[in-house]
């Protein structure tokens, strides 16, 4: 005789909810295949440790996860790419020696970042194994091999998106909250602010896991209902220029395209076979996730100290997954160059500029006061004229003259800024060490307001159309 709850199973009906992928709590994967030529969707279903195909998947006994449609339009139209099945690849080197030949064959790029972009290949099918990634990134001018680049190294990554025929960058969200695959797009096809604007949104909170993009949406009853789209997954994207965001930058593994005349081997039109290799070379790493995907973690003593946080962050799970290490050694190779190339950048900016006139007339004084009015005019002397540019364009709305100081409360009376944000960006370089070296000479105390502030002894003397004259601070070790 049936129990209750028996019966009641019966005669529950299952909800079919159609899925692409799905990772269980025991280590179970399903993963959505295509086979274009039978025209069907099927999937893989890996557990302990071997793979079989399924038409559907119960969880349960309550939902049914069945295949998305091979007449969807994302499959049809090959805006999304699949696996047919998972296929063997030997051992890992095997694997990425297959790939960088294939990346070789179609893109001209330098050999590091041919290196690059095959370790970045197979990360993407592992990378929900993270918390932390970076960006694959070319860069360069109308001609240079950007759509080749996306096209060739998109093929192979894990549920590609090929979003560059987005009308808008609204349906990424929806796109990249299904699928959860690695976004292929060049940004020149977003022309309108409005536009970039969104696309930074995603690339902003889409290199790490927690931080969702808040949409604004209403529910069948007209009541406004926020929705929040998880964006975080692999990226390979395409630009002219540089995005004006210096954090956002710093997510990208970056290539210039067109430095060097195209190598005579490398087809004009992508031939036929390009799709069947990259076909067999995605189910062969559909193997790869269902064997590592709870293997690979970002492993702490990978950390490189002598680079930023930040750039850590990105690099640590792309060495985590590399085995060689000679090729481990050119990955950081690469973060460490960036991590020059920021700080160079960063002794661009004012404040360095600033420093270096201090660090010039510290050394010329020798233990004599510096008096801010040499500083001013030393400046001025230096990078008078970029500083009116920068005015003219636009850039800043602050006038320098001969006999004002530049932008004071901000460079040097604002809460001990030049400690606090020098000493951090510094602390490493030349400047660093001049600061560190003359830092008991830049005690501020503000006589105006009758309390210390960290960074110098400056005395005031007289204010005068709400800026502060030349002359009328000194930097003595009083």
């Amino acid at each position: 005789m049936q129990t209750f709850k028996e019966a009641l199973d019966e005669h529950t009906p299952t909800k079919s909810v159609p899925t692409v992928s799905a990772v269980f709590k025991d280590g179970s994967i399903l993963e959505l295949l295509h086979d274009p030529e039978a025209h069907e969707t099927r999937f893989a279903f890996w557990h302990d440790g071997s793979w079989t195909c399924e038409d559907d998947h119960a969880v349960n006994g309550v939902f049914k996860l069945v295949p998305y449609s091979p007449d969807n339009n994302l499959i049809q139209n090959e805006t999304v790419l699949l696996p047919k099945a998972p296929e063997e690849y030997g051992s890992e080197a095997d694997l990425l020696a297959e790939i960088e030949t294939f990346i070789h064959r179609y893109v001209d790029v330098s050999p590091l970042y041919e290196r690059l972009a095959s370790y970045y290949v197979v990360f993407s099918w592992v990378y929900d194994g993270f918390n932390e990634l970076p960006y694959l990134r070319v860069r360069g001018d109308p001609g240079t091999g950007k759509t080749r680049f996306l096209l060739t190294i998109g093929s192979l990554c894990y549920k590609p998106i090929f979003a560059s025929g987005a009308s808008t960058v609204s349906p990424l969200f929806r796109l990249l909250e299904i699928f959860r695959g690695t976004l292929v797009i060049d940004e020149s096809d977003f022309r309108f602010s409005d536009e970039k604007a969104e696309l930074v949104k995603i690339l902003n909170n889409g290199n790490m896991r927690g931080f969702p993009v808040l949409r604004s949406e209403t529910n069948s009853r007209g009541e406004f209902n926020p929705r929040a789209y998880q964006v975080f997954g692999p990226k390979i994207v395409a630009t002219r220029g540089d995005f004006d965001d210096k954090a956002l930058e710093s997510r990208f593994l970056s290539e210039e395209m067109g430095s060097s005349q195209l190598r005579d081997d490398i087809p004009i039109s992508l031939p036929p076979e390009h799709k069947a290799e990259a076909l067999a070379l995605r189910n062969k790493l559909l193997l790869f996730r269902f064997r590592n995907l709870k293997k690979h973690r970002a492993l702490a003593q990978l950390v490189d100290r002598s680079v930023e946080p930040r750039l850590n962050q990105i690099f640590v799970p792309l060495l985590s997954i590399i085995e060689d290490p000679k090729a481990q050694e050119e990955i950081r190779a690469v973060a460490r160059q960036c991590q020059r190339e920021m700080i160079a950048e960063r002794g661009l900016s004012m404040e360095a500029q600033v420093l270096e006139v201090v660090e010039d007339l510290l050394a010329l004084n020798g233990d004599g006061p510096v008096r801010i009015k040499d500083v001013t005019e030393r400046f001025i002397e230096l990078y008078g004229d970029a500083v009116q540019l920068e005015s003219r364009a636009g850039f800043s709305r602050h006038r320098y003259r001969a006999n004002e100081w530049i932008q004071p409360g901000i460079l040097w009376l604002s809460n001990g800024l030049l400690q606090q944000r020098l000493h951090s960006q510094f602390r490493d370089e030349r400047l660093g060490a001049c600061f560190h070296a003359h830092q008991s000479r830049f005690r501020i105390f503000d006589h105006w307001r009758h309390r210390d502030l960290p960074g110098g002894n400056i005395r005031r003397k007289r204010l005068r159309h709400g800026g502060l004259l030349a002359g009328q601070y000194s930097i003595d070790g009083t």
